[in-house]
């Protein structure tokens, strides 16, 4: 890697090298009709997964009481937070325009994070695809009889692995585990004690590992490969993934349009997504897309320590950059977004369709959580914070931000233990205060 042709060639990296706070808007952006015709992802792949994930409803209600009320649909509040968006301009000081809202994915029932959305849904169709291929289930069955002891014991014949640095461990070992399946979820060193814990709790075999969350992967996947009856979830290629993110878009419009939110070319869209490897950001964005075309605007957040999409989109160079290609060590206290390489598969996939991205500093996150938490009492993870500069960015780079709905995408902090949710806010709070 020839670093020094890197910084001549995108200065901006020195910046990053330094982990000052940046913003990176995309030179390459295309409209969004063009931009889709370069990508093999169709909207029909999104609506099967929208319908797959209907066909579940029975048996998500009987697995997972607490979906009942939502009738077995896995989704989140979208919620506006005007006190917080008051706080947020008037503690950096910069003014922006448009209304302020959290799309609050920490609260997604069984496992609390935007992972649920993806993770959960991958293992539905690994379940499926399984089910049916045995002559056990049909599309045209209630689910529900996927509750049975019987198709627990069928399902206890295969196994599922997953590299995660936490969120998506937890929403694919609940899942698998509830089903039947033997699991094991391949976990990095920055992945929080309590994460681990909870999935032992829950009977998942958790395999740590000294390094990052590029080792866990690759490890799980080599486990996988050797057994014919495991399935590999593939953070960083995973197409059913992406799918299964993908189809919060049309769930997140059906809200706007339940709060007569309009948007159109008067009335843009922004929405800022936290991201680490990039699946789940990257298959949100582009849901988004297909449905609101040029009419919405996506950024990605990440930590100014592990800018992995940032610079494989800056430089083009994708998953064949890491971070710490240009000296950055990784580490961070956003334990979801503690990614060193990005997924080439996403950043290829959305070169031409996401407006830019940016990243923020631990410290920031965490004066964020406890300024969220005093104005508008809502909990999350520190990493759930990185999407709430981008309208400072915005307005500080001079974007026209007249009639825009702002959403700041909350993707985790709902399985947070208490104890560790007054640790995150003290540490917050103390910050606030210097």
């Amino acid at each position: 890697m020839n670093v020094q042709q890197l910084l001549k060639d995108y200065p901006l990296i020195k910046n990053i090298q330094n982990t000052e706070e940046v913003i990176w808007m995309n030179p390459i952006l295309k409209n969004t009709v063009d931009a889709l015709k370069d990508i093999s992802v169709t909207s029909d792949m999104v609506q099967d997964a929208s319908d797959r994930l209907d066909r579940f409803a029975s048996y998500l209600q009987i697995a997972f009481p607490e979906t009942e009320k939502s009738k077995g649909i896995i989704e989140s509040p979208l919620v506006e937070i005007p006190a917080m968006s008051s706080a947020l301009q008037n503690i950096l000081q910069t003014e922006f325009d448009g209304e302020l809202l959290l799309k609050c994915d920490n609260a997604l029932p069984i496992s609390g994070s935007i992972k649920a959305r993806g993770g959960i849904y991958e293992v539905l169709k690994i379940a499926e695809t399984l089910a049916i291929g045995e002559g056990l289930l049909t599309e045209k069955d209630d689910y529900a009889l996927l509750a049975s002891e019987e198709m627990k014991r069928f399902f206890k014949g295969y196994s599922i692995a997953v590299g995660s640095t936490g969120n998506l461990g937890l929403s694919i070992g609940i899942m698998s585990a509830k089903l039947g399946f033997q699991v094991t979820v391949h976990m990095s060193s920055d992945a929080k004690q309590w994460k681990k814990d909870m999935l032992r709790d829950k009977g998942v075999e958790v395999i740590e590992y000294a390094s990052d969350y590029s080792k866990a992967v690759e490890e799980g996947r080599k486990q996988a490969e050797k057994d014919p009856k495991c399935f590999f979830i593939d953070d960083e290629n995973s197409v059913d993934l992406f799918v299964g993110y993908a189809v919060a878009a049309s769930r997140l419009k059906k809200q706007l349009e339940q709060q007569g939110k309009v948007v159109d070319d008067n009335n843009p869209l922004f929405v800022y997504l936290p991201c680490g490897v990039g699946g789940g950001p990257g298959g949100v964005a582009y849901g988004l897309k297909l449905l609101f075309g040029d009419n919405v605007h996506c950024f990605f957040a990440e930590p100014t320590h592990s800018p992995c999409m940032l610079l494989g989109l800056l430089t083009r160079l994708h998953e064949n950059i890491a971070v710490s290609d240009i000296g950055l060590d990784n580490k961070t206290d956003a334990d979801g977004l503690a990614v060193g390489r990005p997924s080439g598969f996403v950043g290829k996939t959305l070169e031409h369709l996401i407006d830019g991205s940016y990243t923020i500093s631990d410290e920031k996150m965490y004066q964020l959580l406890a300024l969220l938490t005093d104005t508008e009492k809502i909990q999350l993870e520190p990493s759930a914070l990185a999407g709430m500069t981008g309208p400072i960015h915005l307005a500080k780079n001079g974007v026209n931000l007249k009639n825009a709905t702002h959403i700041v995408w909350a993707t985790g902090g709902g399985m947070v233990p208490e104890k560790a949710k007054e640790a995150y806010y003290e540490k917050g709070k103390l910050l606030l205060n210097r």
